[in-house]
């Protein structure tokens, strides 16, 4: 009996990508049996106010840099190619049809679990794929908190949680950081951390 190929797909506006958004690509390959994990950076994230976001060329370059060592990352530019809101709903849907003979997981963070029931036909998106949700070590989810009631019930069903190892990075303390004269070494890989100061990004507010 052969097993179906399955990819994951990692969202984000990784501005800029880090060794948090690295870890749990590769631990979501390994853990899930991924034969790709594709990085897909949003042109307009629906949560975030897109005057703010760094235009896409930069963080397109950057994640290329990110993912060059390792074969079984690749980047999609799917959503910025298509402009404007990136749902993922849409973009799911639009895998599906690319993929229609693997199977589809969603790769996110607990953060955006508590905001779930916002996303655009979050029931729709439910019955299309499979999550893996990334959790820090020893974490136990309580799925009596009031932020987790509104969660569609078939989630639970179609939701795995991953522990990784805990990395308290994020890209906007790295920006902060670059904005403020402090290092980002050991943070983000050599090459996006070059490019950054090549740049001269993040300099300014």
């Amino acid at each position: 009996m052969t097993h179906r190929k399955a990819i994951g797909i990692l969202g984000g506006t990784f501005d800029p990508v880090h060794y948090g958004h690295l870890v749990a690509a590769q631990y979501a390959a390994y853990g899930f049996h991924l034969n790709r994990v594709i990085f897909m950076p949003a042109a307009q994230p629906p949560h975030k106010n897109a005057v703010n976001v760094l235009e896409a060329r930069h963080r397109l370059a950057m994640i290329q840099l990110a993912i060059a060592d390792n074969p079984v990352f690749e980047m999609s530019t799917l959503e910025i190619e298509r402009s404007g809101i990136s749902y993922t709903v849409d973009t799911v849907e639009t895998m599906l049809r690319t993929y229609p003979d693997m199977d589809l997981y969603f790769i996110m963070g607990m953060d955006s679990l508590y905001i779930l029931d916002t996303w655009k036909d979050v029931q729709r998106l439910v019955a299309m794929c499979r999550f893996i949700v990334v959790t820090r070590p020893n974490y136990c989810l309580n799925r009596s908190e009031p932020a987790l009631q509104a969660v569609p019930e078939q989630f639970w069903d179609r939701a795995d949680f991953l522990e990784i190892p805990a990395m308290d990075i994020s890209s906007t303390d790295l920006r902060a950081r670059v904005r403020q004269g402090k290092p980002i070494r050991y943070l983000v890989p050599p090459a996006v951390e070059k490019y950054i100061y090549d740049h001269a990004l993040y300099q300014g507010d």
